[in-house]
């Protein structure tokens, strides 16, 4: 460990100063690193861009963390006992090699801000409860490898924001439509072809609304309204018209599209 890091360690904790920044200090191990689980005054602690290899089980001792970001690491998965920091509010895991997450994981009780961008997870990496943090305000989950949105996403009555742009969804389930508070949807980069048409029952266009759509295989009627805007995507899947034609492209149960990113060469599939 670095002799600033120590120091700045040290001035933590004798001044009791709830929120602590080490970015880019190389920090490999968090054991490593002498007094720093042992600031248990933390409210706020960002460890982002360095080369963490893992959390370990006594970070419960940072019992009063609101504030969690460990983006940009090297942690390939997760203690069971993370979800016993109970007054976490904003958990940043983005930018790591993550696979799964243990189980329990959904136990947070008040949990707003979940980012989880850019690892290896799937529909088959969530555990049981994930869909328990119904105080989640915002889901990030873009850049992963989800083909499926589990249909328990309806739980999230609190989700404003849900981010699933650059996965490999084939479909999203009628139950995002059951979602009252989101206003930002974004799901460009995918394979999606239809829209259920349960999604327009969402409001989401506006100046304080965003969805985003781009760069997905549209079916030619979804394409060619979102090429005039997403006022009108909108306005098209709410039309019977719409729903016939949406049956009827169920009904034909035609194979997905296939896969056109290569993604073995993320970073977090790299060795």
């Amino acid at each position: 460990m670095s002799g600033k890091v120590k120091k700045y360690i040290d001035e933590c904790r004798d001044s009791k100063n709830p929120e602590l920044e080490l970015v880019e200090k190389g920090i490999v191990s968090l054991p490593d690193v002498p007094g720093l689980l042992d600031l248990t005054h933390l409210t706020r602690l960002t460890l982002a861009h360095n080369k963490i290899n893992g959390v370990p089980p006594n970070i419960t001792q940072l019992a009063n963390l609101e504030h969690l970001n460990l983006f940009n690491n090297q942690i390939k998965e997760l203690p069971s006992t993370i979800n016993s920091l109970m007054k976490l509010k904003y958990l940043n895991l983005g930018m790591n090699k993550l696979s799964s997450l243990p189980r329990g994981f959904g136990a947070f009780p008040v949990l707003e801000v979940l980012d989880l961008t850019y690892n290896n997870l799937s529909e088959n990496s969530l555990p049981g409860n994930f869909f328990c943090l119904d105080t989640l305000r915002a889901l990030y989950l873009g850049d992963n490898d989800f083909e499926r949105i589990p249909v328990e996403i309806m739980a999230f009555k609190n989700l404003q924001i849900l981010v699933l742009r650059d996965n490999d969804l084939v479909a999203l389930p009628k139950e995002i439509g059951e979602l009252p508070r989101l206003r930002e949807l974004h799901i460009q980069g995918n394979r999606l072809t239809v829209l259920p048409p349960e999604i327009g029952n969402l409001d989401l266009v506006g100046s304080k609304q965003a969805f985003r759509g781009e760069n997905n295989p549209w079916v030619n009627p979804i394409a060619d309204q979102y090429q005039v805007g997403v006022s009108h995507v909108f306005d098209y899947i709410r039309s019977d018209t719409y729903r016939f034609l949406y049956g009827r492209h169920i009904a034909a149960d035609a194979p997905p599209p296939p896969k056109t990113n290569d993604k073995s060469k993320k970073i977090s599939r790299m060795g």
